[in-house]
């Protein structure tokens, strides 16, 4: 499907309808053959095809259509859609009470004219970068299907639903990196928005320290429209920047560390181009970076956050939930209040750090994942998923942590897996990062 501003083009032009999209994009999901029933966990046919026609005749009316009249969107399976229960890619919440309201970005989405198609399959809970779910089945990165390799997550049905054309573009969560890796693993852009941007109300948490919402899709100019619709900004493409001047700080401290050769060819190859193109490319070290993974990996935010939410699901349907999920939030349970309040002084001081050193750049780079999408036989055991969870989780969730606005660029050649290059921008500075992005995408497709 094409993105998002070539579909307002063409359904203002007459050249398509709101119909036909919406058409195309729930054939490609009820295919048999495609990964749709593994990517969706709900599907609206009815109510899209009806809001679809709704748009087509408003535009027959001659009136002024809103900035994603008719285009066809998936929502994660997080966000309460009024009168169905938000299951949060969960069997254990498939008897709680319906919702009484949408989540605040759906009804900013609908109120942008978008046609929701269904909710999208995420790993259960939002926790983990995987993307695999025991419940609801784990959709196949569109790189080598025969092989069968990680959607990734927790996102992985939003990835699936805009890699395959189910859609024009998808909403995840990202926490620790939930829209990048899969946005990344899949060759699509995405974006971590600086999280108090886009309201929670209504998203089902995994840590409100550090949830944030974004979306995924085939372009960045697509992602950044339904980035400023969800935070009711003028629903706009910002101007690329050239290029040619742009002050780029090279990441050198963990996050090249242990790079596969597909990744680290496409990073260096990357870079080349950056600065042929005028960038300048000026290393950075960020001693506090190797500090962050030892905090996550004793739970960090995540695991006291979610179990506070989940105790009493757990004490009630414990054997419902995935093992792997579990054994993850039960660690909140072990963490004392004074370990938790360490950590939220450690990650201010950190935050102030950081910000004192990248400060004077557009944005610092590196590669989204260190790793490309792992065959799902290579996540098959719990030493094996925690390992490669552990890799592809690595880059991303460090920016979480030190609570910044990021995004993801697919850099991989024709004949090569998906990799990510991630661009991180200053607080606050959301508009000013996605516009260096534009153009940094434009120089990579040679435009």
């Amino acid at each position: 499907m094409k993105p998002i501003p070539s579909l307002a083009a063409d359904l203002a032009e007459g050249r398509t309808t709101s119909r036909a999209l919406v058409d195309e994009a729930l054939a490609r999901i009820d295919d048999k053959d495609g990964e749709g029933s593994r990517a969706f966990i709900k599907v609206w046919h009815a109510r899209a095809r009806a809001e679809a026609d709704l748009w087509d005749q408003v535009r027959k009316l001659g009136q002024v259509a809103l900035p994603l009249a008719g285009v066809p969107i998936a929502v994660k399976d997080l966000f309460d859609i009024a009168g169905e229960p938000t299951t949060a890619g969960s069997t254990a919440l498939k008897d709680a009470a319906p919702a009484k309201a949408d989540a605040v970005i759906v009804q900013r989405l609908r109120a942008a004219g978008a046609v929701l198609v269904g909710r999208t399959n995420m790993t259960e809970f939002a926790y983990s970068g995987i993307g695999l779910n025991p419940h609801y089945g784990t959709p196949k990165n569109p790189w080598d299907r025969a092989r069968g390799r990680i959607p990734g997550g927790s996102s992985s049905g939003a990835a699936i639903s805009a890699a395959d054309g189910m859609c024009a573009g998808s909403i995840g969560s990202d926490t620790g990196g939930s829209v990048r890796i899969p946005a990344a693993l899949c060759g699509l852009a995405g974006i971590k928005p600086t999280a108090s941007r886009i309201p929670l109300t209504g998203a089902f948490p995994l840590s409100f320290s550090q949830d944030s919402i974004g979306p995924l899709a085939k372009t960045l100019a697509s992602c950044a429209i339904l980035d400023a619709v969800m935070a009711d900004e003028p629903a706009k493409v910002p101007e690329a920047r050239p290029v040619m001047g742009l002050r780029l700080g090279v990441v050198r401290t963990l996050v090249l560390d242990a790079l596969d050769a597909t990744v680290s060819a496409a990073w260096e190859r990357t870079l080349k181009k950056l600065a042929a193109a005028g960038a300048h490319l000026i290393d950075v070290d960020m001693p506090d970076l190797p500090e962050i993974p030892k905090i996550n990996a004793r739970g960090g935010f995540s695991a006291p956050e979610a179990y506070a939410h989940h105790r009493e699901t757990i004490a009630a349907k414990a054997a419902m939930f995935d093992p792997l999920v579990l054994s993850r939030i039960k660690r909140g349970a072990e963490m004392p209040a004074a370990d938790y309040i360490d950590i939220m002084r450690i990650r201010h001081e950190m935050i102030g750090r950081a910000r004192s050193i990248t400060r004077p750049f557009d944005a610092v780079i590196m590669p989204t994942c260190p790793i490309v999408a792992p065959a799902l036989d290579e996540v098959a055991t719990p030493e094996t998923f925690m390992q490669k969870n552990a890799m592809v989780l690595r880059n991303t969730s460090l920016f979480n942590f030190l609570d910044r606005c990021a995004i993801t660029l697919p850099i991989q050649g024709p004949s090569e897996g998906p990799v990510g290059l991630m661009l991180v921008g200053e607080h606050g500075h959301d508009k000013r990062l996605i516009a260096a992005g534009l153009g940094i995408e434009a120089m990579l497709a040679g435009k």
